[in-house]
């Protein structure tokens, strides 16, 4: 039976950008299923120690620019490390994920998510648009509807038991990875849940 792992991550997240593509190969190879688990970031550091990126020391604040151009250089991706719209809300992106997720299934939400990855890091587009989603979701094949849908409170509920989800299995950053029950912080964990992945 194949392994399935729970993807939770802020669609906001560069670090998930950063880590998308290679998450999205490794377990195409591996045949695991993919549960996506968007998550209000806000709400899981609220319990969880973190701090946004604005209350974080500047030296800290200094060292995640370098920390970005680094992985972008190393992994061969397009990056602003510091993009015209962020910090930006992720909440109605999260919520069109699970839409699409429920409507279309995981392979589209993951196809959706990427494209909603790239657009924050490489193309500088507002995510909290109506606008830049229902572009998305054309870009990527998919009805103009899962935006509606996206609104309703089925939906919305799905968003915030993701999150409580979250919260209660001690998760505390984006992206992590769990796959039976161990967790995998960060895309730089990566080489260690591939490896979960092939029973190593």
């Amino acid at each position: 039976m194949p392994a399935t792992v729970d993807y939770y991550f802020a669609p906001q997240s560069p670090w998930t950008y950063l880590g998308h593509t290679r998450f999205s190969a490794l377990v195409q190879a591996s045949g695991a299923q993919v549960r996506l688990l968007p998550v209000d970031l806000g709400a899981v550091f609220a319990v969880s120690g973190g701090l946004p990126l604005g209350k974080r020391p500047p030296q800290r604040q200094a060292y995640r620019l370098v920390e970005l151009r680094r992985y972008s250089d190393h992994l061969g991706l397009p990056m602003v490390v510091q993009p015209r719209y962020f910090p930006v809300s992720g909440d109605d992106a999260a919520r069109l994920i699970i839409a699409v997720d429920q409507q279309d299934g995981s392979a589209a939400a993951m196809r959706l998510a990427g494209a909603i990855f790239t657009a924050v890091w490489a193309q500088e587009r507002d995510i909290a648009s109506s606008q830049t989603l229902a572009e998305l979701l054309q870009e990527s094949g998919l009805p103009l509807t899962r935006l509606e849908q996206s609104r309703s409170p089925e939906v919305q509920q799905q968003y915030e038991a993701n999150t409580r989800q979250a919260i209660d299995g001690n998760i505390f950053g984006a992206p992590t990875y769990v796959v039976d029950g161990e967790m995998f912080w960060g895309q730089d964990r990566l080489d260690f849940v591939e490896r979960k992945l092939a029973g190593a």
